[in-house]
């Protein structure tokens, strides 16, 4: 409410001044809070998106360095595979040479004995040989 009788030339009184410029000077701060809270806000923001790019591209790395080591390591894993397949075959292959050894040495063994049973039977009748003569 205007006072008309005031001294200003206004129509307000002193107080009503005051009061607007307190009011002023309140909607004045609250704005600059509200701007520094919008400033800040804004700051984290850029943080935030400038953390997730960084976490981002990070991830990219990782993945490609992942492919890189499954890369290395499936040749890897080949050439483990084709190896054991070679010793499989080599085992294979390897237990009927030992069974041949096996028999062949026991043919061996049995073939000795006769030898030896016809050079003993041999130096007898040698031996009964030279007594007839």
């Amino acid at each position: 409410m205007r006072n008309l009788g005031s001294s200003n030339g206004s129509g307000l009184s002193t107080d009503e001044i005051e009061d607007e410029e307190m009011a002023r000077m309140a909607i004045a701060t609250f704005q600059a809070r509200e701007e520094e809270i919008e400033r800040k806000k804004t700051e984290v923001k850029e943080r935030v998106e400038l953390q997730l790019g960084r976490a981002e591209e990070e991830s990219r790395r990782l993945a490609q360095i992942w492919e890189e080591l499954e890369v290395l390591t499936d040749p890897m894993r080949k050439e483990v595979a084709v190896v054991r397949k070679k010793i499989d075959m080599a085992n294979r292959e390897l237990k009927p040479l030992g069974q041949s050894i096996q028999k062949k040495e026991r043919e061996y063994k049995e073939a000795l004995e006769a030898f030896n049973e016809k050079s003993k039977e041999k130096a007898q009748l040698v031996t009964a040989l030279m007594e007839v003569n």
